[in-house]
């Protein structure tokens, strides 16, 4: 059934103090202890690993020696084990790690030759479990690589555009319930180069302020004004509407020529969902532009896996730009643009990403084509919805568990992203590496994914995840969280709602 939009609530609970007070404790240890070991490295007592400036050039404006380099080189370094560890099989619901160890604390690895086998995967944005290698699923795969090979070589432009990309493109279209749609090679481009092809400079972009880095990249390039609204609080982003509408653009008092409202589906390092009525009632009110990114909602959220255009039971075509990726869901790469036919003809020919970039890879093109036909029904099963039901009930029953066990878990109680907090530096390495040893690969995150104090474990739920595996993670949990101390939970409301100045997140061009 279609859900309240008000019935269920972001959930952002706070920490007690006292985790606050040690978080900020433990980066201050670590960050005396940086500036100490870098001062051992300028005396030449401890060997300097990381890119220097060479000799020659000493006096030239440094290209090495900033913060993050700073933050990189003496507090990352201690935790670097726990990224890019890599995998030598298909990445489902579990896969092989190939184990490596390190002789110089972290700056380089070498493998072992060993490999740590069926390790649960709580990392991949897996949603739906199309991810997968089953010979029977991907026979239409196997023809269309047949027939139009691996490459195209091309640009859709150009002599690259294919019989399949649009058929691609019309199925996107009548999936999402859209006039139109177009398809592009790359998920992170399909933001960053469309958005300077929309907007422009004169123009106003209203962003909130846990956007993906693809959508600031777009809106930076784009050569508009932003301007930064508190996450998911209508009063900010009124009172940005207003202003913009009463003062019009800075210096001259002109209106704007558009104002574009920009946000997420689901947020992909908070797993809250976007408060899409009351947005779309703003966008009416004051007649700005609406863009939608789907990235981690399509396929995903909804009960039939059309994102949260479905879930909040509102007409996807009251959205002006609906923009979403064939990476999560759908176990492919790439993303699409959707909405009005003359929205997407005019990217056709105006966007940097349709213009200049390769046209996507047939068998690709296939297995988004076969995954929206599993998940509408046209395939002759029900195999589409019983992923989709799974992943929601997976989804519920992972995070009621976690709650239950005294975590602080944010976002949404419908959203499979599901963020663990962690908060102190030293334990988010131990919870990565204790949770390797059973079998469990999770993904941990930090500044300056998140903000410095709110380190967390990211877990995304599949529909290919058995209860017994998600049990077996839920154990592994339990335990840990006891021994490493990071149940904090005391079910507190956070004041993470409340209205700010927004006058700090203001940035013209």
């Amino acid at each position: 059934h279609l859900m309240n939009p008000f019935e269920r609530t972001n959930s952002f609970e706070e920490a007690p103090m006292y985790v606050a007070v040690m978080t900020y404790m433990g980066y201050g240890i670590v960050i005396l202890f940086g500036y100490f070991r870098d001062f051992l490295r300028a005396v030449g007592l401890e060997k300097c690993h990381q890119a220097q400036e060479r000799e020659e050039q000493k006096d030239f404006v440094p290209l090495y020696q900033d913060f993050e380099n700073f933050y990189k080189r003496n507090l990352y370094m201690r935790v670097r084990d726990n990224w890019n560890r890599p995998i030598c099989s298909l990445p489902g619901p579990v896969f092989d790690v190939m184990e490596r160890v390190s002789d110089d604390y972290n700056w380089t690895f070498r493998l072992t030759g060993k490999t740590i086998e069926n390790v649960i995967n709580m990392g991949s944005y897996n949603y739906l479990g199309f991810a997968e290698n089953n010979v029977d699923f991907l026979k239409t795969v196997a023809e269309e690589t047949r027939q139009y090979g691996v490459g195209v070589c091309s640009t859709r432009q150009e002599l690259g555009n294919l019989s399949i990309h649009e058929k691609l493109e019309r199925l996107v279209a009548e999936f999402l319930g859209v006039e139109s749609a177009m398809a592009f090679g790359m998920g992170f481009a399909t933001n960053s180069m469309n958005i300077p092809a929309l907007v422009g400079k004169g123009c106003l972009i209203l962003s909130d302020e846990l956007n993906h880095t693809s959508l600031i990249l777009g809106a930076r390039l784009s050569g508009a004004t932003i301007r930064v609204f508190k996450h998911n609080n209508m009063q900010s982003l009124e009172k940005l509407l207003k202003e913009a509408i009463c003062s019009g653009q800075p210096r001259t008092h002109r209106g704007w020529k558009k104002i574009l409202i920009m946000v997420e589906g689901i947020y992909s390092m908070e797993g809250s969902l976007v408060r899409l009525p009351e947005i779309l009632a703003l966008k009416k009110k004051y007649k700005a532009y609406l863009y939608l990114d789907e990235a981690h909602s399509i396929g995903a959220v909804g009960p039939t896996g059309r994102g949260v255009t479905e879930h909040f039971g509102v007409d996807p075509n009251e959205v002006d730009v609906l923009m979403g990726t064939f990476t999560k869901s759908f176990g492919a790469t790439g993303g699409y643009i959707a909405g009005k036919k003359e929205l997407v003809d005019y990217l056709r020919s105006h966007s940097h990403s349709a213009v200049y970039a390769t046209a996507m890879s047939p068998p690709v093109v296939e297995q988004i084509i076969r995954a929206i036909k599993c998940i509408m029904g046209v395939d002759g099963t029900t195999e589409g919805q019983r992923r989709v039901r799974q992943l929601s009930e997976n989804t519920r029953y992972l995070r009621s568990r976690l709650k239950e066990m005294g975590f602080i878990i944010y976002g949404n109680q419908d959203s499979p992203v599901v963020p663990l907090l962690l908060y102190l530096p030293g334990k988010v390495g131990a919870f990565s590496r204790a949770m390797l040893k059973r079998k469990i690969g999770v993904v941990v995150v930090g500044f300056p994914a998140t903000p410095i104090a709110e380190a967390r474990a990211r877990f995304c739920v599949s529909a290919a995840h058995t209860r017994e595996m998600l049990d077996k993670v839920l154990q592994s949990l339990d335990e840990l969280g006891d021994h490493i101390r990071v149940k904090f939970s005391r079910h507190r409301p956070s004041r993470r709602q409340e209205l700010h100045n927004e006058t700090d997140f203001e940035q013209d061009s």
